[in-house]
């Protein structure tokens, strides 16, 4: 029997598989390229010095709020909080380094589980496949929570349980809290240029019970029996109205945080300032930062000349030039990794926290921002804001409609990654 022939309908479905097939590998090998050059060039480099804005500390509602931009000046104030617990201590972290600092807050940890303190830690099993699992043992007088590498057990089409935990929150009794970018590690002490903050006040208590929730929402996965134990709280029944704490809770499909900056963005009529280190957003982020820009709006975005993630870099530029035309600046901090995650806004709105702008932050991982208004914290984030500018470089229209051809063939060739980042 003759084989019959395939019709034009097959025909064209081999075309296209092959065709879809090729741009995959295309974008493979481009981006396995691209980080393996840029590895290459980083080899035995380090970060250059940054200008960095002392710890500033100002009176919000019934606390106050302290803004560190410089990690040992974060972390020996984490450390003297540990050390000073009496009650206490919350810690939850997305990367938690087996170096000299991370081993420094193991110890004050187990010192504060040792007399008497209740202390409770998580961190991402994923974020931390590489550290030793020597480290990762901790004592018995801690209770610790490794968020599993794969949580969403027989449920492999719910999308919901494969989230990653990228908090970071440390909670010290009812007296004071810290949240925002700083991960725990030798280098992000003094090598990366990040955000966090630090609250006392009626607004502790709401970091309490985001900790809590998160806890209790995934206790039974703990690779401990302490950690099927419910964490149960007593805090206020007061609310702080300064300050709000947003939470993306992948698991019960809540995203606020996007519409948190959308809302403000909106809002805005003096100027809109942001810092992020991952800024692959949606169009419809982009366009309104673009209607913020063309009714007169100060939009500035300062991003990472070169981040730790080279293939979120080229994804990232193909926002750039519908930006620029409507009037967005762009600057890029140099010599240094920034990867703060923050925004003011009009001189009244402010936000820090651990949320990037782009679709796994905005609308996959466990997130938290803190939201302030007021007048005092959106004034210190500007200072800061002018002061990272002083170590960065403006893109101008120009100067981006110069680059190359071949940067215009890779940024076209990654662009349909970016519904996945």
């Amino acid at each position: 029997m003759s084989r019959r022939s395939p019709t034009s309908a097959e025909r064209w479905l081999v075309v296209l598989r092959r065709a879809v097939m090729g741009l995959l590998g295309l974008q493979v090998a481009l981006a396995t390229g691209l980080t393996l050059v840029d590895s290459y060039r980083r080899r035995g480099k380090k970060p250059k010095a940054f200008p960095v804005t002392p710890p500033r500390t100002v009176p919000v509602g019934g606390g106050e709020v302290t803004t560190y931009t410089y990690g040992q000046h974060l972390y020996d104030d984490m450390i003297a909080a540990i050390e000073g617990a009496q009650r206490q201590v919350l810690l939850e972290t997305y990367i938690w380094k087996g170096d000299e600092v991370g081993e420094r807050f193991k110890a004050a940890l187990a010192a504060a589980a040792e007399r008497g303190v209740d202390v409770y830690c998580i961190y991402d099993g994923f974020a931390n496949l590489v550290v030793s699992p020597r480290f990762k043992r901790f004592p018995e007088s801690m209770k610790v929570l490794r968020y599993p590498l794969y949580n969403a057990g027989v449920r492999v089409l719910d999308l919901s349980r494969y989230g990653r935990d990228h908090r970071k929150i440390l909670v010290v009794d009812d007296a004071v809290g810290f949240v925002g970018g700083y991960n725990i590690g030798t280098a992000y002490a003094t090598e990366w240029r990040d955000t966090h903050v630090r609250i006392t006040g009626p607004g502790v208590w709401d970091l309490k019970r985001a900790f809590a929730d998160f806890w209790n929402l995934n206790r039974r996965r703990g690779w401990r029996r302490s950690t099927e134990r419910p964490l149960l709280l007593e805090t206020a029944s007061s609310w702080e109205p300064a300050i709000r704490f947003q939470r993306n809770v992948p698991r019960w499909w809540m995203f606020p945080i996007r519409s948190m900056y959308l809302e403000a963005i909106a809002r805005a009529s003096r100027n809109v300032w942001m810092t992020h280190a991952y800024f692959i957003p949606d169009q419809g982020f982009v366009d309104s930062l673009r209607i913020a820009a063309m009714r007169g709006v100060d939009v500035r975005l300062l991003l990472p000349q070169k981040s730790n993630h080279i293939v979120a870099d080229w994804i990232s530029r193909g926002y750039f030039e519908q930006m620029l035309l409507a009037g967005v600046r762009i600057f890029r901090f140099e010599g240094a990794m920034v990867h703060a995650k923050t925004s003011t806004i009009d001189g009244n709105w402010s936000t820090v926290g651990t949320a990037n702008v782009d679709r796994l932050s905005l609308q996959g991982n466990y997130e938290i921002n803190v939201e302030i208004i007021d007048e005092g914290m959106a004034s210190k984030l500007e200072e800061i804001f002018t002061t990272d500018l002083t170590n960065a470089t403006e893109l101008s229209l120009t100067d981006w409609e110069s680059r190359s051809v071949q940067r215009r063939f890779a940024e076209a060739v990654l662009a349909p990654l970016r519904p996945l980042l």
